[in-house]
């Protein structure tokens, strides 16, 4: 598969609409991970991301212009023990539940699939990170509609042991932008991890779109300690 430029990816596409990035930085050192939500709609774009115990959640930036909250307000990333979880729904409170009761990432999500929001059927896309002990493995997840039909979903689970340094992968909500939005289509996009989670942060933002880029979360894992630094970003100041 051929190694793509994460800038690049963003910057020829004005909505790729939510995306996940989990990967290892070049030194070794670090699991990487990145989520990012886009929004068209006054509803989807009237929100921030705020740190929530050990994860992050999304609330209204203005309460008084909140809508519709069933598909917007939910926790993207929370952690249990040694893992990381990051979707782009309250799905991430289903992984949760479900490997807390000794179930899979795959068993944990066989109970949903993607959101009611016809005629896009938005596609969950969910990710785990495992790092102990020095060791560090993660799996990847999209939950879509059959093509568009709703009366089917497609379930399909990424996974990646002993990743490269250096390497990362991609996954995303859409194509592009359209009406109906088209389902990402694929295996996640391999791609480079570069820099300090500083230089992650600020290249993956200032290459989301200017109009429909609305927040972004950064976390740099020790994988040896476990210990993790954070970065959030939101345009809603």
């Amino acid at each position: 598969m051929k190694m793509l430029d994460i800038s690049n990816e963003l910057k020829s596409n004005a909505y790729p609409g939510r995306g996940i990035i989990i990967g290892k930085s070049k030194d070794d050192k670090k699991a990487v991970t990145a989520y990012f939500i886009m929004g068209r709609s006054s509803n989807s774009r009237n929100r921030v991301f705020v740190e929530d115990g050990e994860g992050i959640r999304t609330q209204a930036f203005d309460e008084s212009k909140l809508e519709d909250p069933s598909l917007i307000i939910y926790a993207p990333v929370r952690v249990l023990g040694n893992k990381t979880i990051v979707t782009n729904g309250d799905q991430t409170d289903t992984i949760y539940d479900g490997m807390d009761h000794q179930l899979t990432f795959e068993q944990s999500l066989r109970s949903r699939e993607f959101e009611p929001d016809a005629p896009n059927y938005t596609p969950r896309i969910s990710g785990v990170m495992h790092v102990e002990n020095g060791e560090y493995n993660y799996a990847m997840s999209i939950l879509k509609s059959n093509n568009g039909d709703p009366s089917a979903c497609n379930r399909y689970t990424f996974a990646y042991s002993n990743p490269v340094n250096g390497e990362g992968h991609f996954i995303h909500t859409y194509m592009q932008d359209g009406n109906p939005l088209p389902s990402f289509e694929g295996e996640p996009k391999l791609i480079s991890i570069d820099g300090n989670i500083d230089e992650l942060t600020d290249m993956l933002w200032n290459s989301l779109n200017e109009d429909n880029k609305v927040s972004l979360f950064v976390r740099y894992i020790d994988i040896e300690t476990g210990k993790y630094e954070t970065r959030i970003v939101n345009k809603n100041k």
